[in-house]
């Protein structure tokens, strides 16, 4: 993988952002592989497709390309909140990539998917609408907030600027496909933060009584839930089912 972008595509463009979508989109058109797949030629949509960038000719995946200079940052600018929630409860939304570059040496410093089944209406933050001065008044647009997405929803196919190897990104991958199992936006947001407080533990082996010092901050979360130390273990449960994690004795837990 070259993580140089080539530069000589944005010779006839003026505009710093014209130049940066041409050079990016193109290193992505030749570099990257589906992950889903590994089918070695993701294909570009044709400018302005309304709901991706790239697409799998293979296996069908829609993918967007979201790029930023220097760092990524805890959130991502996106569009139209509305479309947005749109995609999210008709499940169309589109696999995310994400590239950080360094715009001194136009070289890729970071670069990672999230799979589209890690978007939950918690993740999109309603932005405040344009002012009445504004040429597009009135318009709200969203911020996809990176933090509340577990980190094994990051799938990093470049990380500061080290290549992984294709055999792990695609078993990442498959990892948490069990997700898109679940059609219920409200369900999935119950496992996705389950997810997140084992990575606060910062251990691949836990106990129950660990889990259980998240129940005030689950409560706040889901206050109509009156049992939360029940939902936990059901989540559990379901996490160790679907062979995300296993029990390794009573109370006690493992990342696989």
């Amino acid at each position: 993988m070259n993580l140089s972008f080539n530069t000589k595509l944005a010779d006839n463009y003026i505009s710093q952002s014209q130049k940066i979508r041409v050079l990016t989109e193109d290193w992505v058109d030749n570099q990257i592989f589906c992950p889903n797949c590994g089918y070695l030629d993701i294909d570009k949509y044709e400018n302005n497709k309304p709901v991706a960038d790239f697409f799998c000719s293979n296996c069908k995946e829609d993918y967007e390309l979201k790029s930023k200079k220097e760092t990524i940052g805890n959130k991502l600018v996106d569009g139209a909140y509305k479309t947005m929630i749109e995609r999210l409860q008709s499940n169309n939304a589109p696999n995310f990539f994400m590239l950080n570059y360094d715009l001194k040496s136009f070289t890729v410093l970071n670069f990672f998917v999230i799979p589209k089944h890690f978007f939950v209406l918690d993740i999109i933050e309603k932005r405040k609408a344009l002012s009445q001065t504004a040429r597009r008044a009135g318009w709200i647009g969203c911020n996809i907030l990176l933090q509340s997405i577990p980190q094994t929803g990051k799938i990093f196919f470049v990380k500061n600027r080290q290549i992984e190897p294709k055999e792990k990104i695609l078993i990442e991958w498959q990892k948490t496909l069990f997700l898109r199992e679940e059609k219920k936006i409200g369900v999935k947001g119950w496992l996705l933060d389950i997810m997140n407080c084992i990575e606060k533990l910062r251990n691949k082996e836990f106990t129950l009584s660990e889990m259980y010092a998240f129940e005030n901050l689950l409560s706040k979360k889901h206050p109509e839930n009156k049992h939360i130390k029940d939902k936990i273990r059901q989540q559990l449960q379901i996490l160790r089912d679907k062979n995300y994690l296993e029990f390794i004795n009573i109370g006690e837990y493992k990342l696989k």
